[in-house]
This record gives structure tokens, C-alpha cells and sequence, in this order.
């Protein structure tokens, strides 16, 4: 029996060999075309009276391809089908609408649809909304004679008789009695933008919808961007016509000029803007959140300055416009923004979470921003704020302060009185997800682990106890199940004294330890995700699974700089030279597995996409005798190329930090080349431009150095659209890896 290396803490689960009846080989078409794995999956579901019911969309078993909006009782199960399919044909002989999203009035009786959607960057935002009556199915489409599917982010005033809308970059009001439609900003273009985003917002603050409405109804807080002055980034298609279409994408690269932001509110019924007085250069500072401090009167505005390193919580008076500054956080590296806001007792106290004392904590602030106490351990990462609630006094949040590959339930008293105390089973390892109902008895679970795909169930609590199981995914576990597998499941690997990296490794399932093995690391590296997860990964651990079949040991392990629940000091650790620290953890990794007795430590491989594509070509080129081929996917060579918020944030600005620009860009290194590498990219990428390869490739050919090349045409980040372009890029880089390794 061979001896485990001392040099590393090995966490194996072990994922036996089951002789359940299937096929249990996997192939590319398995996984990328006839979608044998695909998961079922749970709603959109919406709790109803504080949590005593809950709506989800079911298929339809009276009209073909339909969905049925359902409602169930939570204690008791009773189900009801709340909207029929029939109800949703629209037109004679059409088809059924998809139900892409539904909200409830506030009293209950209207149904808001969203359908018909459309693709804005990365999601269906744009498409169409119906007002339906529920029990009389009388139904309105919004918009008036607006053109289809040209509708963005429709929502209830709190009374329910109003609706507010965005359309081509302005903001409506419609009366859902009369449908008289209200204008309330008429200055809307390609450059003024109200109510949504611009491009880097979008991406980087993950921000979409620009208003909210005030608890009383009358009147509307919004973002407005101005995006005059911003440099236009051409793509061109050169397929779908007769000659080359030029795409038009205002893009803001690092160092360059930023929308101006500003924030105000409209009055409903005048349609005035009152805008809030911030101080400053509004293309130098990012307004990254708003939402009504707790009644009508003021909102609260995060408040980042360009380098993202101080941010401040200003309180707005919505009558006056004037702003006052509650508190300021600061720090050496960067700032997040805070999700998990929430004003309780009549307003006089809010949540707020941070990692000012090194960990991620949650906190309790006075209105007059001076801090009331801390609610979560003082050593300890919160993942995510799930559930607050004043009339209960609990909040409910998700952490796992031994092992950052997971995440479970614990729950805190707001008063700070007590200790906060985990709620998940011990006897349920793995990741879990919570949404819980508003009176906080509830709660929809998801779970999984690694290579064990999800349940989603009922659970009540605070004691956990199963209600009942909602998805139980059978047929994909037996599936799955079946399949052939090795030994499988998480490590640590210490790099150096007091440093372990977290990672996971498949092996191939007649694997021999007297054998030598090929290695593949599979890798992101950067500050905005991890890869190393106690978690159903989906297709991609599909597909590497079935390299371990075909005799290959896959790994991938989180360097230092990536989000995982360690503390402050792991995550900013690599601020500055981006790319810099992480490619040598993953090498000092790679170079400590490659020394255990079944690696063939001449033969390592690593890939990776987006950031993973970068960190895959800073391995290929800073550490060239560790790495023999390398797989880069939509990679980020030169880092002066990227958004100004995403590379500025970790970097600083490129006219005062140049070094840190040039010492992270792997272009840089693109000399030391020496092993096998291809590199793939999307000619119509959006996010991470096209242009940052070609610069690569005429560096490499200047270099002298030899490549191979994949460019997919018109496809965006994420290379998916077209008919087989998933099974081709997955094909390209599984016979890539068969000739080069």
C-alpha cells in the first residue's frame, strides 16, 4: 500500500465503483449533446403570506409544453394550480408563453409575467409583461405600443396600483386601471441611461435594475449614467452577411473614462428629478447601491471613489437632495460592496457587513452610523446574509469556519445576546443553499457534494426537520451513480510553511499506484471565484470525470487571492500585480503533487477559461519547466485591455501603478514559452475582447515561439451559442490534451 506524502493534509471522500445498471462510460456526446446529465431542477418559486404558502412553475400535464404556475400549502402540501397553461396562449394557435420570471401584487390578486425575454449582455432582461387577474384571467399587456420585448425590470408600486418599467433607457409608470402610461425621464439614449446600467456596471456590480420604488408609493429612487465621452470597443461579424457588420460596445478599458453616475428621485405624479448633491467628479466614483433607508424619506448610497479601496454610506434627504456621510470604511487593498442592508426598528438601526477586523463579520449600526455590535464570531468568514427579520430578532446566514469547501446555516440574535449556533445537520457535509420564508419558519434547502449531484427540499426551523423533498434528482444520481470512478474528493497541499491550498483530485477508476499518471489542473486563480468546491459542479465535473476514465488525474486547487471563507488577509493578499502570487501557488502546487508517487510530474497540464485562461497562460509562461500543455479559454493577456472597475479594483489605476499592470499581464512573459498551448477565444466576446489574443499571437509570433489557435466566430464569453459549439470547443481541448500529453 503506498505511503500518502506527509507534505499535505489528504481529505479523500471516497467515491466507490457502484455496479448500478447503466452506461458507465462517459463520452462527450453523453455530456454535451443528448444531455443525459442534466439536473431537474426547483422553481421560480415565491413564498406567499410570510411563508404559510409558496408558489413554483410545474410542466404542464394538459397542454403540451406548457407551464402551470402551482401553489401549495407549506405545512400540509395541498396544491392547487394557481394559473394554467391554457391561460397563458396569448394568441390563437400560438404557443403557450414561458413564464421567465412572476411576481405578486401586494394584496395578492394580480399576477406580473415577464416573457418573450431577450439577451442584454449576460442575461434575459428585455422582453414583455402581462398584468393577469387572477380567477377572472383577464389580461393587459404593458407597454402600450411599445415594440415587442423592448420592456426591462417591471415592478408593483407597494400599493399595487401602479406598475414602473424601464424602456430604452428610460423610466415609465403605468396605471394598471386606466393604462395611462407616465414618462418620467424623457432624456433617454444611447449614452443617457436611466433606470439600468451601462456595460461595466452591469458586469462588475452585478447591477441591472436602476429604481426602486419608496415604501409609499409616490415616488421612485434611480440611477441615471451618462455615457457620453466613453471609448466605443468595435467588434465586427463577419459571417451572418454579405459584408462585415460592425458592433458597437461602449467599454470602458482600465485608465480610461468612466460614465458619469448620479442618483436622484422622481416624483410619480410631477415627474420632476431631484438629484442628490454628491460631492466630487462623478466619472471618478461608483454609486454601487441604493435602496430606501427604512421609510420614504432617505435613501442610503454606497458610495466607492474610483481605486475602490474607501466607501462610504451616505444617507440621502429625497426632498432636499442634500447628503450626509454615516460612516467611511477604508483599506489598503479593496472594498466590496454590501448586499445585506436591512433597516429595523422604525428605522433606527441597520444591518452591515465587513471585514475591517480580518474576517467577514455582520454588524449592527444606529442610524447616525455609529456601530452598535457585532453579530457574527470575531474569527469567522459569513458567506452570505440569507434571511433578517426584526419581528423575530434572528438573523439566519451561511458560513463554514473549518473547512472554506463548504457552507452551512447558522443563525444569530440581532440583539447580540447569546452565541450564534450552526443549523444544517452535522450529518449533511457538502454545500447548502437557503431561501428562507419572511416569517423565517421555512426554508427551500439545496444541497450537494462533490460529485454527488443536488436535492432541494422543505425544511422547517429553526430545527431543520425535513417537510418534504421538493427535487430529489434520482434518476441523475443513479445515473451518475453508476458511472465509473475512482477515487475521488478534497485535499489540502501545503506550499510552504503555514500556507495550504485547498484542491480536489479524481482519479482514474483502475488506477494503480505503482503507476505513473498524466496530470490535468483545471484553474481560476482570481479574486473574483473559486474552483475547489464540496459541491455538485455540473458538466464540468462531468467532463473531467471522463478524463479520469480515460487515464487522466484531474486536480484543481483555490491559490491564495481567491474568495474563499478565510479571512481578509487570504483574500487581499495578491492585491497589486494580479496574477503574480497566484500563478506561483499554483505552480509551488503543482510542483508538490508532482512529486507524489503516481504523478508523472513530466507530463502536467492546466487549463482554465475567462481569469482561468489567464492564470493558465501566466503558468505556461512564468513556469515553463512545470507545465508541459496548456488549454486557454477567452484569457485576459494583457490586463490593460480589461474594464476599469474589475482591473482597477485589484490593481490600481494604470498611469500611477504601470508596474503592477505590466508585472500581472502574462503577455509579458510570453517569451518563456516553451511547452504545447492552445489558446481559444470567441471572436464576439463582450466581456474579455478578442483583440487581447490577436496582441498575444503576434507577441508569440515576434517570439518566434509555436501555438495553436481556436477562434469561434461571433460567439460571446461564454462560447455556447450556435448549434454543437459546447460539444466542438469540449471535443477540441479532450483531443488537444490525447496529442500533448
Amino acid at each position: 500500500m503506498m505511503k500518502k506524502p506527509t507534505f499535505f493534509h489528504l481529505l479523500f471522500t471516497l467515491v466507490p465503483l457502484l455496479g448500478f445498471a447503466g452506461d458507465p462510460n462517459l463520452t462527450l456526446d453523453r455530456i454535451f449533446s443528448d444531455r443525459d446529465f442534466d439536473a431537474d431542477r426547483f422553481g421560480p418559486a415565491r413564498w406567499l403570506d410570510g411563508g404559510d404558502a409558496f408558489t413554483t412553475v410545474e410542466p404542464s400535464t394538459s397542454l403540451e409544453g406548457g407551464k402551470d404556475l402551482v401553489r401549495y400549502q407549506t405545512r400540509t402540501g395541498k396544491r392547487e394550480i394557481l394559473l394554467p397553461a391554457e391561460k397563458l396562449v396569448f394568441e390563437p394557435d400560438a404557443k403557450p408563453a414561458d413564464i421567465a420570471d412572476y411576481t405578486f401584487s401586494p394584496d395578492g390578486k394580480h399576477l406580473l409575467l415577464f416573457t418573450n425575454t431577450q439577451r442584454v449582455w449576460r442575461r434575459n432582461t428585455r422582453g414583455d409583461y402581462h398584468v393577469i387577474t387572477l380567477g377572472s384571467w383577464e389580461r393587459a399587456q404593458l407597454g402600450g405600443d411599445a415594440e415587442p420585448s423592448t420592456l426591462m425590470f417591471a415592478k408593483f408600486s407597494p400599493q399595487g396600483g401602479k406598475v414602473a418599467y424601464v424602456r430604452a433607457n428610460n423610466l415609465y409608470v403605468e396605471d394598471l386601471q386606466t393604462h395611462a402610461i407616465r414618462q418620467l425621464t424623457k432624456d433617454g439614449s444611447t449614452t443617457i441611461i436611466n433606470g439600468t446600467f451601462d456595460w461595466a456596471y452591469e458586469e462588475e456590480f452585478g447591477l441591472r435594475d436602476g429604481f426602486r420604488w419608496s415604501p409609499d408609493g409616490k415616488s421612485i429612487a434611480y440611477w441615471q449614467l451618462d455615457a457620453e465621452g466613453v471609448g466605443v470597443f468595435h467588434m465586427i461579424n463577419n459571417t451572418d452577411s454579405l459584408y462585415p457588420k460592425i458592433i458597437p460596445v461602449q467599454y470602458p478599458k482600465a485608465g480610461t473614462t468612466n460614465s458619469a453616475c448620479r442618483a436622484g428621485v422622481v416624483d410619480v405624479n410631477s415627474a420632476k428629478t431631484r438629484w442628490f448633491q454628491i460631492e466630487g467628479d462623478s466619472r471618478n466614483y461608483y454609486l454601487a447601491r441604493m435602496e430606501w433607508a427604512g421609510d420614504s424619506k432617505e435613501v442610503v448610497i454606497q458610495h466607492l471613489n474610483r481605486y475602490q479601496n474607501t466607501l462610504s454610506l451616505l444617507l440621502g434627504n429625497a426632498a432636499t437632495g442634500k447628503v450626509k456621510s454615516l460612516f467611511t470604511e477604508t483599506d489598503k487593498a479593496w472594498l466590496d460592496v454590501v448586499d445585506d442592508v436591512l433597516w429595523y426598528e422604525q428605522g433606527k438601526s441597520f444591518t452591515w457587513v465587513s471585514d475591517r477586523d480580518g474576517w467577514n463579520r455582520a454588524y449592527t449600526f444606529a442610524r447616525d452610523g455609529k456601530m452598535q455590535r457585532g453579530l457574527t464570531p470575531e474569527s469567522g468568514d459569513v458567506t452570505r446574509v440569507v434571511s433578517i427579520s426584526a419581528e423575530t430578532g434572528w438573523l439566519y446566514y451561511t458560513a463554514s469556519p473549518e473547512n472554506p469547501t463548504q457552507n452551512y446555516l447558522y443563525r444569530a440574535r440581532l440583539d447580540g445576546t447569546g452565541e450564534p449556533h450552526r443549523l444544517t445537520p452535522a450529518d449533511q457535509p457538502g454545500s447548502h443553499r437557503y431561501d428562507i420564508s419572511p416569517n423565517q419558519e421555512w426554508a427551500f434547502h439545496t444541497y450537494s457534494r462533490f460529485g454527488v449531484p443536488a436535492v432541494t427540499e422543505l425544511v422547517r426551523l429553526p430545527d431543520h426537520g425535513l417537510q418534504r423533498v421538493l427535487v430529489d434528482n434520482a434518476e441523475l444520481k443513479d445515473k451518475v451513480a453508476a458511472l465509473n470512478r475512482g477515487e475521488g474528493g478534497l485535499f489540502r497541499v501545503e506550499i510552504e510553511e503555514g500556507v495550504e491550498l485547498d484542491g480536489w483530485l479524481l482519479k482514474p477508476p483502475d488506477f494503480d499506484p505503482g503507476q505513473k499518471y498524466p496530470i490535468l489542473f483545471f484553474v481560476y486563480g482570481e479574486p473574483a471565484g473559486t474552483t475547489v468546491r464540496d459541491a455538485w459542479l455540473g458538466d464540468r465535473y462531468l467532463w473531467h470525470l471522463m478524463l479520469s476514465q480515460q487515464g487522466y488525474l484531474v486536480a484543481s486547487v483555490d491559490n491564495r487571492g481567491t474568495p474563499a471563507p478565510r479571512g481578509r488577509q487570504w483574500r487581499k493578499c495578491v492585491y497589486g500585480p494580479i496574477g503574480s502570487l497566484s500563478s506561483s501557488d499554483q505552480a509551488a502546487a503543482a510542483k508538490k503533487i508532482g512529486a507524489w508517487d503516481f504523478v508523472d510530474a513530466n507530463r502536467i497540464a492546466i487549463w482554465g477559461w475567462s481569469g482561468g485562461g489567464s492564470s493558465t497562460l501566466n503558468a505556461m509562461f512564468r513556469y515553463p519547466k512545470v507545465y508541459k500543455t496548456g488549454m486557454s479559454v477567452a484569457p485576459v493577456p494583457d490586463q490593460r485591455l480589461y474594464d476599469t472597475i474589475y482591473q482597477e479594483r485589484y490593481q490600481g489605476l494604470p498611469d500611477k501603478n504601470a508596474e503592477n499592470y505590466k508585472l500581472g499581464s502574462p503577455i509579458t512573459y510570453a517569451d518563456q514559452l516553451e511547452g504545447n498551448l492552445l489558446i481559444v477565444h470567441g471572436t464576439g466576446d463582450d466581456n474579455v475582447h478578442y483583440q487581447g489574443t490577436q496582441r498575444l499571437i503576434n507577441k508569440l509570433v515576434e517570439e518566434g515561439k509555436h501555438f495553436t489557435m481556436m477562434s469561434y466566430p461571433n460567439r460571446s464569453h461564454g462560447i455556447h451559442e450556435g448549434e454543437g459549439t459546447t460539444r466542438h470547443l469540449y471535443g477540441l481541448l479532450t483531443r488537444y490534451l490525447h496529442e500533448n500529453l
